[in-house]
């Protein structure tokens, strides 16, 4: 007896499907390009009237160094900015800080004042140009940072344009990159939230996501199921602030994974899209259609790039893209062939890019919206993909919520019973890797990006030159103004905007909050 043909995330898949394994009425119920529930894509023409935004993931060494990454692209093609930190930016602390020794730089730029974000963005108009900034903890500081700049540069805030992730839930599942206590990230994140909502309307002040929830071990279900959850998290603690939903929800944005099951992924966003309008039109009531449009950023799925035979994943890059397209994105990152091995070089991340110009200029997916819709497999895997992940987001409901399924560690089980029933099937052979455990035979490795080790030493001098010219006197009344307002209940972002100003740092002003809020620590029972 043969194993069962199943989709990635367990589906079983028929031999072939028909007119019978889709219900009569789902056709209607699917609507139209542009129509609630907007499982065909959230613009009548979609890409026929406007493509998607390419944006690649880019940030390492100095600021200096990430400007000129910038600069490269965009003379390449691209058409917006995606921003990642290093790690001590992301914990909110400075780069000469003690722990920071070692990962200045390394796995994103390394920002610890305006005068680094001066750097980061010289010589490019944020009037102009849509900016991505993958940070959590220290977000509201990071788009403090960014407002700043573009202040200098005479652009008001309210004519900004971009997303900061700030999606502090996920930190707790998956990546582990948090600072305070839940209840205090959560405040942050609706501070930015609520702040964006009254004076950046151009800007997106969270992305859920689901992405790295994938990237952890989850599968599509659980990828949707729980970062729904944690959506709804958001919501109800902004409209415990007092805000409408029509006032912010148009504002929120998502960003999921791509990865190689090419149907079962187009599936999934479609099924995204017709959960996310249900929830806020049944569940919040939002009155305004564009409360009810599920936005994302699809990224090319990490986690299945393979060291082995390297040039291997710029065809699994390429069908994650696609279908990344056909399952209607609004905005996209294309991983690089090096990424299992090293950041990536200019040639990579040139060849990232061209991948998704070719699709969307040499390929034909983008002359008609939801190409796709109508293919009975599709469709049965649309709605089967939807009903689980609207089950799954019930049992975390039935818990109390996305807090307590994650503090009660309900989440990380789930994950983690997904990706071992996936690492077994690679071990067992069931699941093929191309190059890792079938076809392994060798190839050339790519030329590797190496970070300067005295990338890290100028940028500790400088840091340390910028702070012994500060006035002591306005840093110390910038923060002596936010320690106070931290420990009442009003919005930040105001407080932190000005600290920055006054040439406050990162680390600063984290640790401010840090003892305003203390320190998360997870508890371990032995």
């Amino acid at each position: 007896m043969t194993d069962p043909v199943t989709t990635d995330s367990g589906i079983p898949v028929k031999k072939i499907y028909e007119a019978k394994d889709v219900p009569p009425n789902w056709a209607r119920s699917m609507g139209k390009p542009g129509q609630f529930p907007y499982t065909r894509g959230i613009y009548d023409g979609m890409y026929r009237n406007r493509l998607w935004t390419m944006r690649q993931y880019t940030g390492f060494g100095s600021a200096r160094e990430t400007n000129l990454r910038f600069k490269y692209l965009i003379s390449h093609g691209e058409t917006g900015l995606s921003t990642a930190f290093d790690l001590p930016t992301q914990l909110g602390l400075d780069s000469d800080h003690p722990r920071a020794v070692g990962e200045v730089g390394r796995v994103g730029v390394a920002i610890s004042s305006v005068h680094d974000m001066n750097r980061l963005f010289e010589g490019i108009d944020l009037g102009k140009v849509s900016t991505s900034m993958t940070i959590n903890a220290t977000a509201p500081i990071l788009l403090s940072l960014y407002i700043a700049v573009g202040l200098e540069q005479g652009v008001p805030q309210n004519k900004l344009r971009g997303t900061t992730q700030n999606d502090i839930l996920k930190e707790y599942i998956a990546r582990n990159t948090y600072i305070y206590p839940p209840e205090a990230s959560l405040r942050l994140s609706v501070d930015l939230i609520e702040y964006c909502a009254h004076k950046m309307p151009h800007w997106h002040p969270i992305s859920i996501s689901g992405y790295h929830i994938r990237e952890s071990g989850a599968n599509a279900v659980q990828e949707l199921g729980f970062c729904f959850a944690n959506a709804i998290e958001y919501i109800e603690a902004t409209l415990e602030r007092g805000l409408k939903i029509d006032q912010f929800a148009p504002q929120l944005s998502f960003f999921f994974a791509c990865r190689n099951d090419f149907l079962e992924e187009i599936a999934k966003f479609r099924a995204a899209r017709r959960i996310w309008a249900h929830i806020m039109k049944e569940r919040f009531k939002a009155r305004s259609s564009e409360s009810c449009k599920l936005r994302f950023h699809t990224q090319t799925s990490g986690e299945t790039l393979t060291a082995q035979q390297p040039d291997n994943n710029i065809v699994r890059v390429a069908i994650q893209a696609l279908a990344g397209v056909l399952g209607g994105t609004q905005s996209l990152h294309t991983n690089s062939r090096d990424e299992a091995l090293s950041l990536p070089t200019e040639e990579s991340v040139q060849i990232a890019l061209r991948t998704q110009q070719i699709i969307a200029h040499e390929s034909g997916v983008t002359k008609t919206a939801d190409p796709l819709g109508g293919s009975y497999y599709l469709e049965y895997l649309t709605r089967d993909l939807e009903a689980k992940a609207t089950g799954l987001l019930k049992r975390v409901e039935d818990l109390g919520g996305a807090r307590k399924a994650i503090e009660s560690g309900f989440v990380h089980r789930e994950i983690q019973d997904s990706a071992y029933k996936f690492q077994k099937s690679v071990d067992e052979g069931q699941t093929i890797i191309v190059g890792v455990n079938k076809f392994t035979e060798g190839s050339t490795a790519p030329k590797i990006q190496r970070i300067d080790p005295k990338l890290e030493k100028a940028q500790v001098r400088q840091l340390k030159k910028m702070k012994a010219s500060r006035k002591n006197m306005q840093i110390k009344s910038a923060l002596g103004r936010l320690s106070k307002s931290a420990s009442h209940q009003q919005n930040l972002v105001g407080d932190i905007l000005n600290a920055v100003r006054a040439n406050c740092t990162v680390g600063e002003i984290s640790d401010v909050l840090r003892e305003a809020f203390g320190e998360y620590r997870v508890r371990i029972d032995v």
